[in-house]
């Protein structure tokens, strides 16, 4: 079982960073990619207050898998963690993390600006 969790995390947490890094993008996706980059901030600046700045709870759960498989010294980041596995390099978690806010911040405000434009042209 844990297992299948470990390829299920693994897919789903890829499929949601690569959404919220392009769901604004089309017009089709674009509310819910605004309730789900919002709710990506929440988690990172609102429950990062509780859990340390930048808190996923996917990555969370995620991590909790990987140890029951006797996965050990795993990074804070899953970004990093997956940089890392698909290049074979040890990144820096200071750029991987600066990199992945500014694309994350990024991402939320191109969503808000395209939203509200939608919603202007609809009125």
């Amino acid at each position: 079982m844990y297992t299948f969790l470990d390829y299920f995390f693994t897919v789903f947490h890829f499929s949601l960073i690569l959404f919220n890094l392009t769901g604004w993008a089309w017009r089709k996706t674009r509310r819910i990619h605004l309730v789900c980059i919002g709710l990506t901030m929440v988690s990172w600046f609102g429950l990062g207050v509780f859990f340390g700045w930048g808190y996923c709870p996917c990555t969370d759960w995620h991590w909790q898998v990987k140890a029951k498989l006797g996965d050990t010294d795993l990074p804070t980041s899953y970004v990093k963690y997956y940089v890392d596995k698909v290049t074979g390099v040890q990144s820096d978690p200071f750029v991987v993390d600066a990199a992945t806010l500014l694309l994350g911040l990024s991402a939320f405000a191109l969503s808000c600006w395209r939203n509200w434009r939608d919603w202007k042209l609809r009125r």
